[in-house]
């Protein structure tokens, strides 16, 4: 059962601020060449200082290059999370990410990796710039005492550039699910959140997945008409490699019969939480059994033909396809409205599909390859000010960064059966065909196949963990 969660291990690239050298070569390999500028991601070390970060947006509104949404949905408090951080390590590199939480601490869970995931991702690459001195090799340069993966030295730069990201992907998802666990005002046992996150450094893409949530790609074809292109795969119970490392971690796949299209994930023991995805940050009571924190990594190299990038959460997907994103959006009457017209559009489509279901939060990223948004007017047009689109903090004054803030509380899961309910309900479970017995990591940083086209349920998930499990460790006896 270990085999499925991600062992902890020394290494040479973890955060150091003891005033190492850098190293040029490192720096050259990750970017292709040195920095024009300093920007001010040089000096960010806690999340205190996100505040005053230039670039960064996490709330309704737009920056240079791209436009993000999002709407509450009607099941309780918004519990999706989003941001874009444009000159994120260097002047030509974005950080963009979409994060979807859920159980009843599942909007702080979202909201906290949303702000940290990013500075560990920098940390590792600002100390693949250092080395020690003396005998200790630096991340670069590799060392045998490390679980950092070394280029080979007969490996072209593209394939270094790819085996760095890879792993600087790899560690910040490991150590903010490392950071989750002990977090000591942040109960993650039966609360996570999913991550699509995306760096974009000039034509390159290096993208890094765990959950529900979805990229694509609008691109034009040979005729010059619109296409969409699925950058990653929906990480659920249903694909068949998620289901076998989840039983093979003695871990339950199946449906309930009042909605046999949504497989989900169950303790060996006990008929709970019933997770509706395969990988997550925190839900700590299933990463015993199968639910890991490790991202699928993918790399693209971006040409003329691509146009934009579309992160969504699946209050977007449940409802509209890749195809009806990617036209929405190309015929947005404004760059800069785009997303509010897309998550506009998922909600009437909800109201149109599933009358009776409660709409779910949806949180959309619309980045634009060529660089180019709406002037400052039409922008003003869609009903935004220009203080709200240069403030960090426009719509979030009570949100403090670590996601500890006075909201009330939570009423998310509307949808919640007691043990006794759920037995009631005939299981259908998922057939996996095989029995191979890799490893979980082998599996977990697999590639994705080209002929892999899952694009997620064909339903409605209506929630994405029907039931909390007590923490009895915690209970303090009651007073006679």
């Amino acid at each position: 059962m270990g085999g499925c969660v991600s062992t902890s291990s020394q290494s040479t690239c973890s955060s150091r601020s003891n005033g190492d050298n850098i190293s040029p070569s490192c720096l050259e390999i990750m970017f292709g060449r040195k920095r024009s500028r300093r920007t001010f991601s040089d000096h960010i070390t806690t999340l205190q200082h996100l505040s005053s970060v230039p670039n960064r947006i996490f709330s309704n509104g737009r920056s240079r290059t791209s436009c993000i949404f999002t709407q509450q949905g009607r099941k309780g408090i918004n519990q999706d999370a989003m941001i874009v951080w444009e000159d994120f390590m260097a002047d030509d590199v974005t950080f963009c990410g979409i994060f979807d939480g859920h159980g009843p601490h599942g909007h702080m869970v979202a909201r906290k990796v949303r702000d940290a995931l990013p500075l560990k991702l920098l940390s590792f690459v600002q100390s693949c710039e250092s080395k020690q001195n003396g005998s200790t090799l630096s991340c670069c340069n590799g060392n045998p005492k490390s679980d950092v993966v070394e280029p080979e030295k007969n490996s072209s730069p593209e394939d270094q550039v790819d085996s760095l990201w890879r792993e600087a992907f790899l560690k910040s998802y490991k150590a903010m699910d490392k950071e989750l666990r002990s977090h000591p005002n942040l109960d993650c046992f039966c609360s996570g959140s999913t991550a699509v996150t995306i760096v974009k450094q000039g034509s390159n893409l290096f993208m890094g997945n765990i959950g529900d949530s979805r990229a694509i790609l609008g691109s034009k074809d040979s005729s010059d008409a619109m296409v969409a292109i699925q950058l990653t795969v929906d990480l659920k119970p249903d694909l068949p490699r998620e289901a076998e490392r989840i039983k093979r971690c003695k871990g339950r796949v199946f449906a309930l019969q009042d909605e046999p299209e949504v497989q989900r994930v169950w303790l060996p023991f006990d008929d709970a939480p019933g997770l509706a995805m395969a990988r997550a940050f925190g839900d700590f009571c299933l990463k015993e059994y199968g639910v890991i924190s490790i991202p699928e990594f993918s790399h693209r190299v971006l040409t003329e033909r691509d146009k934009f990038i579309i992160i969504a959460s699946d209050g977007v997907w449940d409802v509209l396809s890749n195809e009806e994103v990617v036209e929405i959006v190309s015929s947005s009457p404004t760059r800069s409205s785009a997303a509010r017209i897309l998550v506009e559009s998922a909600a009437r489509e909800w109201k149109s599909k599933y009358p009776t279901s409660k709409m779910d939060d949806c949180a959309v990223v619309c980045l634009f390859l060529d660089g180019k948004m709406d002037s400052e007017s039409d922008y003003d047009e869609q009903g935004f000010s220009s203080a709200t689109l240069q403030s960090n903090h426009s719509g979030n004054a009570a949100e403090s960064d670590d996601g500890q803030n006075s909201e009330p509380s939570l009423q998310r899961n509307f949808t919640v059966r007691s043990a006794e309910d759920i037995e009631a309900y005939k299981r259908i479970p998922i057939e996996v065909e095989g029995n191979d017995d890799e490893t979980a990591a082998t599996a977990a940083a697999a590639a994705v196949s080209e002929d892999q086209n899952w694009s997620g349920l064909e339903g409605v998930t209506r929630v994405n963990s029907l039931v909390q499990l007590p923490r009895f460790s915690e209970e303090r006896p009651r007073q006679p």
